[in-house]
């Protein structure tokens, strides 16, 4: 033992020392860049629809499910490439909400387990993290559609 005593901390002053010396984070920056970045994923997403309107003869209606498989399969082209993984890292939130950032989820979990064969490395780890996102949304869906279906029952009573 050192003859020095050490001084052993409250948890009041653990936390002030840790908020002390904890690095300030650039949360404007952060968010100009997701801002940034989700507004050229949207544009280019646009772009896309446009495309399929005037050059496929779709309605802009019908054009959503194309440009959303559009956008989903160049997610998955630039995270094999390894070039989605860098935006991602400089842009944040921006490229991890919309639809690209969920492809990219399953596309990564998908070849970091490519090794342990196409069963049980691939299809069964490629839904770990994408997975809680399908079961979250599917219960968030079934929670506003029961809103909705009681709210005219309610208001024509």
């Amino acid at each position: 033992m050192t003859a020095q005593k050490q001084k052993i901390l409250t948890k009041k002053e653990y936390q002030k020392l840790a908020k002390d010396n904890e690095p300030r984070r650039p949360v404007l920056a952060n968010c100009v860049r997701a801002f940034l970045a989700g507004g050229t994923i949207c544009l280019i997403g646009q772009g896309i629809t446009d495309i399929f309107v005037f050059y496929f003869g779709f309605t802009e209606k019908s054009a959503g499910n194309p440009t959303a498989a559009t956008l989903i399969f160049l997610s998955v082209v630039l995270t094999s490439l390894g070039v989605y993984d860098h935006i991602a890292q400089w842009a944040g939130a921006g490229t991890a909400v919309p639809v690209t950032g969920f492809a990219n989820s399953m596309a990564s979990a998908a070849l970091e387990h490519r090794t342990e064969g196409y069963v049980l490395g691939v299809g069964s780890n490629m839904f770990k993290l994408a997975g809680s996102v399908i079961v979250f949304g599917v219960f968030s869906a079934f929670i506003i559609a029961f809103i909705r279906t009681l709210i005219p029952l309610i208001g024509g009573a």
